[in-house]
């Protein structure tokens, strides 16, 4: 099959390699980029915590240049949404990590069910935008909760030329979405003529949210069993 991936580099390139691998064509459209603030997740980290959470596998590449300022942090509990994310931190150096199953809803429950060993609350190592579900669960389960943007994705500004060049006949069998945001800023960079001839294309979404920002007119939509990449593939 030939399969448009959208999203941000370096994971588009991860994830085309991996298709080809499994003998498909890819068409990599990258549809937002990531700016990094790592120096907001070292200051967070500077004041008292009992452990970290992550809800995204970005934060450690915004922190990967600065590996000896995390040393004294290494053997905090870091709180992961998936598992992703948990060999994300793994490779980073940490060595106490809990691995959700892809939610903020969930880790929210995990950080609760273990809310007794964080008297001295959490340092979220964020992204922007971001779900509220994990700030509002750890705010439900009374722990306090110092969060800080390490990371914020903004759209690429793709030239409408270079988007129907990419798209041109053969049209992608499917797409891969991975975010809310991803979805609805891809649909906005195509043209009426383009949107017409992919309006029949499978989307392939990896939750409901993300399905959600697909307009009206497109589809067969499918969503992943849950919010990791091998069960999106797995719709393949």
């Amino acid at each position: 099959m030939r399969i448009l991936v959208t999203r941000p580099q370096p994971s588009a390139a991860a994830t085309a390699a991996r298709l080809k691998a499994m003998g498909h064509q890819t068409v990599v459209l990258p549809v937002m980029e990531a700016t990094h603030q790592p120096h907001a997740a070292l200051d967070a980290l500077a004041h008292r915590h009992s452990a970290i959470a992550v809800t995204s596998a970005e934060v450690f590449r915004a922190l990967a240049p600065y590996k000896a300022q995390l040393a004294p942090h290494l053997q905090t509990t870091v709180y992961c949404v998936g598992p992703a994310t948990a060999q994300a931190a793994r490779q980073m150096g940490f060595q106490s990590v809990v691995t959700g199953s892809g939610t903020g809803v969930s880790l929210a429950r995990i950080a609760a069910n273990a809310s007794t060993g964080l008297t001295d609350g959490l340092v979220y190592l964020a992204g922007w935008p971001r779900s509220p579900s994990f700030e509002a669960g750890l705010q439900a389960a009374g722990i306090a909760c110092h969060t800080a943007e390490t990371y914020r994705m903004s759209a690429i500004a793709h030239a409408p030329e270079a988007v129907e060049q990419l798209l041109q006949p053969p049209i992608p069998d499917l797409v891969l979405l991975y975010s809310h945001e991803t979805a609805r800023h891809f649909f906005a960079l195509l043209s009426p003529q383009t949107a017409h001839r992919m309006s029949g294309m499978r989307l392939l979404c990896l939750s409901q949210h993300v399905a959600n920002a697909i307009p009206h007119g497109f589809g067969p939509v499918s969503i992943a069993a849950e919010p990791s990449e091998e069960a999106l593939l797995a719709l393949l």
